[in-house]
């Protein structure tokens, strides 16, 4: 049994370094305006499933070097699913939405509700549940040392910010799961077709509604068929071809 767990570590490792050495080739080729080639590297990362910021921030940079407008927005968007708060990635993603053709402005939102949505989108589901645990464990410690503490004072002492742990924890614990919904609930598509139409109904003989373009942002509401309805920013609806629409 010992020996097949040394050769699980040995293969693990060799793959970790595998994994490093791909994506040091990536950044050398980055670097040395080799595009095409970090963007093959990087997604031999990708198809080993290994996804990380920095991997889709690069691919995404790679492809924006090359004039690619979906691909570019497409990757940002994913390493934003990752750490929605990125500057550089944000940064990024606001210059490659420059190079987009469809303007298209977002409705407005209340003052409170637009607060509720940046504070449940400063981290990720990962690092919400993380903050969780954190508070989760301290709050636990400390009741304990409440329980065993001698004194009415030292009880007050340990009480107080057991139960600020507490808040705190909940708190998180609904933040993960506000993020996670908005990840399973709602499903966004970049759009990779360089002209796609958007018709009233999941028919190519109904109603053509309008235009969109590559590198634009979708909501998917549902699929039907080779079809699936789309709702932008603004709030128009319509429907596409499947293969028009990358989904994030």
């Amino acid at each position: 049994m010992k020996c097949l767990f040394y050769i699980f570590l040995i293969f693990s490792g060799s793959l970790l370094a595998q994994e490093k050495t791909v994506f040091e080739q990536a950044t050398e080729a980055y670097s040395n305006e080799k595009y095409q080639q970090a963007i093959a590297n990087y997604e031999q990362i990708l198809e080993n499933g290994k996804t990380s910021v920095a991997v889709y921030y690069n691919l995404a940079n790679a492809h924006y070097k090359l004039d690619h407008i979906a691909p570019s927005i497409y990757y940002y968007e994913k390493a934003l699913q990752l750490k929605p708060n990125d500057k550089d990635v944000l940064n990024n993603l606001a210059f490659a939405k420059k190079m987009t053709i469809d303007a298209i402005e977002p409705l407005p939102k209340t003052g409170f509700s637009k607060w509720v949505d940046q504070l449940i989108g400063t981290f990720g589901f990962d690092t919400w549940a993380w903050i969780t645990v954190f508070f989760s464990v301290l709050f636990a410690l400390l009741i304990l040392s409440y329980y065993f503490a001698g004194s009415s004072k030292k009880k007050r002492l340990f009480f107080v910010p057991a139960m600020f742990c507490l808040v705190l924890g909940v708190v998180s614990f609904f933040f993960a799961n506000a993020r996670q919904n908005v990840l399973q609930t709602n499903q966004f598509a970049i759009v990779f077709a360089q002209e796609t139409n958007v018709n009233s109904e999941p028919s190519s003989q109904s109603e053509l509604v309008f235009l969109l373009h590559e590198g634009t942002k979708v909501e998917v509401n549902e699929a039907f068929g080779d079809w699936l309805q789309i709702e932008l920013a603004d709030g128009k609806q319509g429907w596409v071809k499947k293969e028009a629409v990358k989904k994030l």
